[in-house]
């Protein structure tokens, strides 16, 4: 079983002229409906709320064969609300709530059978939530493979030293992650992304990989450093498309069997060839993703179909 612990929100755009539009997003939660899509087993523990748009949550996680340990909770679901001006610009609102009381005393039931747990985002950043989050991550390390992904958003948490602290309190625990270049940059604004992730690499983990947009992502590991091109593909937008390579990147280190904490060591020994497998698994997920609307990661059909196998 993978799991997933992170928020799970409404994407809610807002303008004078046309109906508003809603869909469910988050990234952890994109990144659970990725792996369940790729055929793996996948559980997300987050919250929404006895509301219409966390009847929309539910139904999307059900659609997608993940599971959902708790239920609605008494608080709204969580909203992202873009306005659009005239001229299409965009202005956010955030109306957040990030708590996980369920957590106490469930922990061991939700790492039963867990062989990598997986988190970033808002729910490793916002109080109260990450604290618990955090707890989690340390009750699940002696089991099981930990994963993680920043995810920086400083239109809510502002203060970058604050964030830093945060994003390396669980990178410290992680034996992935995975960052975009402009997180890096933004956390680490002395010094290259690529100087940061070996910086990173040089605690306890076995792997990080910064993703670089249209430059196709880079990879450090024990063995070395490997880069690999983004494939040539058609952009409709890219809302979603980091997920979808997060969830392949772990559902390729799955495929090769180096989940679980038992395969700790294993993993550290990745090849630089096996992580060159891995990253292009990854990269063609992310095109599949940009190449329609919306966060819509693709089906390990799909990517058989297009010859990108582990």
């Amino acid at each position: 079983m993978l799991t997933v612990i992170g928020e799970t929100l409404i994407d809610e755009v807002v303008s004078d002229t046309a109906s508003p539009r809603a869909h469910v997003g988050g990234s952890p939660m994109n990144v659970a409906v990725g792996l369940a899509r790729l055929g793996h087993p996948a559980q997300f523990v987050g919250r929404y709320g006895d509301d219409a748009y966390g009847r929309m949550i539910q139904q999307h996680l059900r659609k997608n064969s993940v599971l959902s340990p708790f239920g609605p909770d008494a608080h709204p679901t969580s909203v992202a609300t873009a306005r659009l001006d005239p001229a299409g610009g965009a202005s956010y609102e955030f109306q957040l709530v990030w708590d996980l009381p369920e957590l106490q005393g469930n922990a061991a039931d939700l790492l039963n059978g867990t062989t990598l747990l997986h988190t970033g985002s808002i729910a490793t950043m916002l109080v109260p939530g990450a604290a618990e989050v955090l707890r989690l991550v340390e009750q699940a390390h002696p089991r099981a493979t930990i994963t993680y992904d920043p995810n920086c958003r400083p239109t809510i948490i502002r203060d970058v030293d604050f964030a830093r602290a945060a994003a390396e309190r669980f990178v410290a625990l992680a034996d992935v992650v995975k960052a975009s270049d402009e997180d890096l940059e933004w956390l680490y604004p002395e010094r290259s992304a690529q100087d940061s992730a070996r910086a990173w690499l040089a605690g306890n983990c076995s792997l990080v990989v910064v993703t670089r947009g249209s430059k196709g992502p880079w990879g450090i590991c024990a063995a070395g450093e490997v880069e690999v091109r983004a494939p040539a593909t058609s952009v409709v937008d890219t809302v979603g498309a980091g997920d979808s390579f997060m969830a392949a990147l772990l559902g390729a280190l799955v495929d090769l069997e180096l989940d679980g904490a038992h395969r700790r060591e294993e993993l550290h020994r990745i090849t630089q060839e096996q992580l060159t497998a891995v990253l292009t698994y990854a990269a063609q997920a992310a095109a599949v993703t940009v190449s329609r609307a919306g966060a819509n990661p693709p089906t390990r059909s799909e990517l058989s179909r297009l010859n990108y196998p582990v």
